[in-house]
């Protein structure tokens, strides 16, 4: 496992010279975005400029078989004014698959990202992604990751993935398709004794731990779902167990308005028990979307934090072409000195703080 980027560079650099396909892309982004809430001694107009090139090569092994393999990587500045104060450069892929009609094995830097839930998500494990980021980036994990198609309805996931600290983390997935729904079940071991939080959430663990998660997905005129996840630390002494549920229900509907007006709501329950005390809340979502036509569309997100009585509010509209779209967003959220927390230790992005109007323009090639 800690020697796999070697094996990588090895297959892709031989197989690019026998590879049959070689397709070579990237994906460039330029935001900016002013608001009524900056920190001190900063600029209020903030922008960023990223590029993710990406390489791939796909090679047919057999008539049933395919074995392909990609490379990307994330170049990304963010400004105050004109002054750089954040550098991203760092691999964004970087994993090599093996698959037929029956199993798929993918090894490297990758993503993983399953469950039924848009916004409030128990089941954001391994990945980032956030329905209101219009580039859909996320980030990766370095894994090791297998899926077996038993049947038409029936999958089995198993995966290895690679901690910060050099320790090995593992689990599995099962997914069964009926006429009823869709049913998965997940399970992962984390042996990492470190903080940390999972998934999207604010809530941490400092202890090696089990997940253990059950999702449910139906479609019918109505979508309803749910995610619920148990995260509870290793630890023989009860009096230091960590106890960590989420369970979020969801339902979507299609208005026949217009072009179709698709409404989402999602409400999550979030208990964090720890050394014999046991916090409880509770977050909302709605979502309303609408194409306006073939290259116009509008979205808008409202979540609220119960116990905290903090409510954001984001409205984008999107303009989408050929290979470039263009994206405007205002938001409304709670301000700095709304947190119980010193302003020294909140981002210094604007983003997320009181009233933000935002532009953004995604060119891919």
């Amino acid at each position: 496992m800690y020697g796999y980027k070697y094996i990588l560079f090895g297959i892709i650099l031989s197989s690019s010279i026998i590879c049959a396909q070689f397709s070579k892309k990237g994906m460039f982004t330029f935001g900016a975005i002013t608001g009524n809430d900056v920190p001190k001694l900063w600029s209020k107009y903030q922008s960023s400029i990223s590029y993710i090139p990406t390489i791939s090569f796909k090679k047919n092994v057999s008539n049933q078989s395919l074995l392909d393999f990609e490379w990307s990587y994330q170049l990304q500045g963010n400004y105050s004014g004109d002054s750089l104060y954040k550098t991203i450069q760092k691999p964004y892929r970087f994993w090599t698959r093996y698959s037929n009609e029956k199993l798929e094995a993918r090894l490297g830097l990758q993503k993983i990202i399953f469950g039924p839930t848009q916004i409030l998500r128990p089941l954001s494990w391994f990945d980032s992604f956030d329905i209101k980021n219009p580039t859909n980036e996320t980030n990766g994990v370095e894994a090791l990751r297998i899926k077996w198609f038993s049947s038409n309805n029936n999958t089995f996931w198993s995966w290895l993935i690679k901690n910060d600290l050099d320790t090995i983390s593992y689990g599995g997935r099962y997914e069964f398709l009926s006429p009823l729904g869709e049913v998965g079940l997940t399970i992962h071991s984390d042996p990492k004794n470190s903080y940390q939080i999972i998934g999207q959430t604010d809530i941490p663990i400092d202890k090696a731990h089990n997940r253990m998660a059950i999702d449910y997905r139906y479609d019918g005129i109505i979508g309803f779902w749910n995610e619920s996840t148990l995260i509870q630390s290793k630890t023989l002494i009860e009096s230091k167990k960590t106890q960590v549920i989420l369970s979020t229900f969801g339902a979507d509907y299609t208005l026949p308005i217009l072009n179709g007006v698709l409404i989402m709501a999602e409400t999550m329950y979030a208990s964090n028990k720890n050394n014999d005390q046991n916090k409880i809340k509770y977050y909302s979502a709605f979502m309303a979307s609408l194409p306006i036509s073939i290259t116009h569309s509008t979205m808008y997100v409202s979540q609220l934090d119960w116990a905290e009585e903090k409510t954001y509010h984001y409205l984008r509209w999107s303009s989408t072409f050929n290979n470039y779209s263009l994206n405007c967003i205002f938001s409304l959220n709670p301000k700095r000195n709304q947190y119980k927390v010193s302003e020294n230790m909140l981002p210094k992005s604007i983003a997320g703080f009181g009233t933000n109007i935002q532009f953004m323009f995604i060119y891919h090639h």
